[in-house]
């Protein structure tokens, strides 16, 4: 995989036509599990075929149970990553085994705390409200130990149930509750209210940040700047057309070792 995405980095070089990068996203799934090595090669690469602004937005979307303080230092020593995307989700034990995420309410604080530490000031959680777990008063919590942090950025999810899902199939046979929507309309009112009084703005449906801290690199997908997708299930736009490539980790690596990139327009 590794591979195939420096073979489509250098095969997708001029698409943005020699500009400036502005940011830099390693997201759409869990890419922490990265080892340094591995990121250090995928940096090296854009680095050689792009010019990247001396202040450029660099993030790291990340699972708690991925960032031991040890990667925490490595990830700010060795790599040019300034901001993080952590996937708490809760700060309840009880929301997380529902659900089956890998890390505990503590091992989600003990996060932050080390990343904070270690000087990563620029950071992002995510927060599920709407699951059948989440009481009114623990999102009211989940909100409030977020806001105690400083957290400069927050994206707060409404639980989703998607078909063909694990979670799709146990709702589906009963096994599970759907969710109930006027419970979910009801905490998203609630962090409308809750973020405001604590000073964030809300500058998109599921994105709220303190004044000065919107994520620019989302920012940049509502002004219609150019952007490059590398990766599997990755989207493009130049400008005039978009484009996405193949949803299929096999298929992407196969077309790529043929260097070729799969994709429709």
């Amino acid at each position: 995989m590794i591979a195939a995405l420096i073979a489509e980095l250098e095969i997708q070089k001029d698409y943005l036509k020699g500009d400036t990068l502005q940011s830099i996203y390693f997201g759409g799934g869990t890419p922490s599990v990265l080892e340094m090595k591995e990121l250090e090669d995928i940096f090296s690469t854009i680095y050689r075929i792009h010019r990247v602004a001396p202040d450029a937005e660099i993030t790291l979307e990340a699972n708690p149970d991925d960032l031991s303080p040890e990667k925490l230092r490595d990830l700010k020593a060795y790599s040019p990553v300034n901001r993080l995307s952590i996937g708490i989700q809760s700060f309840s034990d009880v929301d997380l085994q529902w659900m089956n995420r890998a890390h505990s309410a503590r091992h989600a604080q003990a996060c932050l705390d080390d990343a904070l530490e270690i000087g990563f000031e620029d950071l992002s959680i995510d927060l599920i409200y709407g699951s059948p777990t989440t009481t009114d008063e623990q999102w009211d919590e989940n909100l409030h130990r977020a806001f105690s942090y400083q957290i400069p950025h927050l994206s707060c999810y409404c639980l989703t149930v998607e078909e063909g899902t694990a979670l799709g199939s146990f709702v589906q046979k009963g096994k599970q509750p759907p969710v109930d929507e006027v419970r979910a309309a009801r905490q998203f009112e609630h962090l409308l209210h809750s973020s405001e009084n604590a000073g964030y703005e809300q500058y998109e449906i599921s994105n709220f940040a303190l004044p000065g801290r919107h994520a620019r690199h989302n920012t940049n997908y509502w002004r219609s700047e150019p952007y490059l997708g590398v990766g599997p299930s990755a989207h493009s736009f130049d400008g005039v057309s978009r484009q996405w490539n193949i949803a299929h980790n096999t298929q992407y690596i196969k077309a790529l070792s043929e260097k070729k990139v799969p994709f429709e327009r």
